[in-house]
């Protein structure tokens, strides 16, 4: 079988039943990269914040660990719209190879930053200014390499490839975490403060200039891209032109995802160690327990989605977590011993997080490949902003609903965003009894 044009309406474009070298290099890049990517993203979150003190000074802990959190959240967005366009015309190999370097460099001069008695102010701005920059490249780099991945796929099996993809962020955070860990134990806290935190920068550093060398080496954009004519202004078709509907769809989808995720992780996190009941080993416990299970379920929803449809999948999805999840968020609370709240803590990131496994594909196959990267990395990154500025308005709406029923309502609202993105846009793929439907030009553009 050969390559069909991927711009024809006649003929979906479909990939040759025997892969190709390119096409389980350029999958295995987008596996291995999203977990560089979540490695780095997560890093100041976990790995900063003991040392905190040490490295900002004492004062506005809270606020300065927040600018940091902010300065990420910003540059991924600008990432996406600066480096979208860009893999559009050049290619998906070149703009990820170039974002992996900028990660990487990032990530290594974090590593170096002087201490706040060596430095004063200087190292919160540095820091700032590196994540920033980081943000900027982290946004390029999963807006270039988790399409690629999507157009080397066959249709069969791109949604289990992009489960695999999004899977790897909650092992990310485990590694994370786990390295951490290990530190605290091993290290007392003036090591860890003076030069321990670095390590789990330098590992971050090192596995994106690893991922670098393997896409130097290893990965090429596929057909589908190749024999596509280049577009002038992929970012302004997406945004005012003939594909923005597709994009606010999308934007409408992936805010009810991120908004699941930010209420079902760390405000859950949060309120349970405030609880004076639950101890903190256990919230940890809990919680790891429902990263790996919600790893699982990811990738197995991914795979499921092919089958159902994605479209189908979503409303489904986004159903299940307007009415699961708030009872379950609520039954935590009230949960009677350490394994029923383990259980329900699991419940509640299956119903919440699992969703993630077909993004990858579903946005992918959302845009005409003319127009992929700019489109999935914006409708990606755009949306993570509102519901990524919870602590802002969760206070209010707690005033008013309570600590647990406010972020009950925002799981209503987070699923009922998903179920209303899904059912505004049009189905993408199914595979029934090994015959796979894809999509038109017309169709995946919006």
């Amino acid at each position: 079988m050969r390559y069909a044009h991927p711009n024809t309406a006649s003929a979906p474009a479909q990939l040759p039943p025997s892969a190709p070298p390119g096409m389980r290099r350029a999958i295995r890049g987008g596996i291995f990269g999203n977990y560089v990517d979540q490695f780095d993203i997560f890093l100041p979150v976990i790995a900063l914040t003991p040392a905190a003190a040490h490295l900002f000074g004492s004062e506005n802990l809270v606020s300065n660990a927040g600018l940091i959190f902010v300065a990420t959240l910003l540059g991924r967005p600008i990432g996406a719209a600066i480096f979208g366009p860009i893999s559009d015309r050049i290619g998906r190999t070149a703009t990820t190879k170039v974002a992996l370097t900028g990660v990487a460099l990032t990530t290594l001069l974090i590593a170096l930053v002087p201490s706040h008695a060596v430095f004063g102010a200087g190292s919160l701005l540095l820091i700032l200014a590196l994540r920033f920059l980081g943000g900027i490249f982290l946004g390029g780099e999963y807006t270039s390499a988790v399409p690629l991945a999507m157009e080397w796929s066959e249709p069969e099996r791109r949604g289990l490839v992009s489960g695999l993809i999004m899977w790897m962020s909650p092992w990310a955070n485990a590694t994370i975490a786990g390295l951490v860990f290990v530190l605290h134990g091993t290290l007392d806290t003036a090591s860890y403060n003076a030069w321990g935190w670095r390590i789990p920068f330098l590992l971050g550093a090192v596995l994106a200039f690893g991922m670098l060398a393997y896409y130097r080496a290893r990965v090429e954009d596929s057909p589908m891209w190749t024999q596509t004519p280049r577009r002038t202004n992929p970012l302004k078709e997406i945004l005012i032109g003939e594909h923005r509907r597709a994009l606010w769809q999308v934007f409408i989808l992936m805010s009810g995802m991120w908004l699941l995720t930010y209420m079902a992780i760390p405000v859950l996190t949060g309120q349970l160690g405030a609880d004076a009941d639950v101890g903190a080993q256990t919230i940890t416990f809990a919680m790891m327990c429902g990263t790996a299970a919600s790893a699982f379920t990811m990738a197995g929803c991914g795979h499921l989605s092919t089958f159902t449809g994605r479209r189908v999948f979503f409303i489904g999805f986004g159903l299940i977590a307007a009415v699961l999840g708030p009872v379950i968020f609520l039954a935590v609370f009230t949960a009677a011993g350490t394994t029923v709240l383990v259980l329900l803590v699991v419940a509640l990131q299956i119903v919440t997080v699992s969703g993630y496994g077909p993004v990858g594909a579903y946005l992918a196959e959302r845009f005409p490949t003319a127009v992929r990267s700019s489109g999935y990395g914006v409708g990606y990154s755009l949306s993570i902003v509102i519901p990524a500025l919870y602590p802002y308005y969760l206070p209010a709406l707690q005033n008013v609903l309570g600590d647990h029923g406010a972020v009950a309502a925002l799981l209503a609202l987070a699923g009922a965003l998903v179920l209303t993105g899904a059912l505004a846009g049009p189905e993408t793929v199914r595979v029934s009894l090994g015959a796979a439907r894809l999509p038109t030009t017309d169709e995946s553009g919006g």
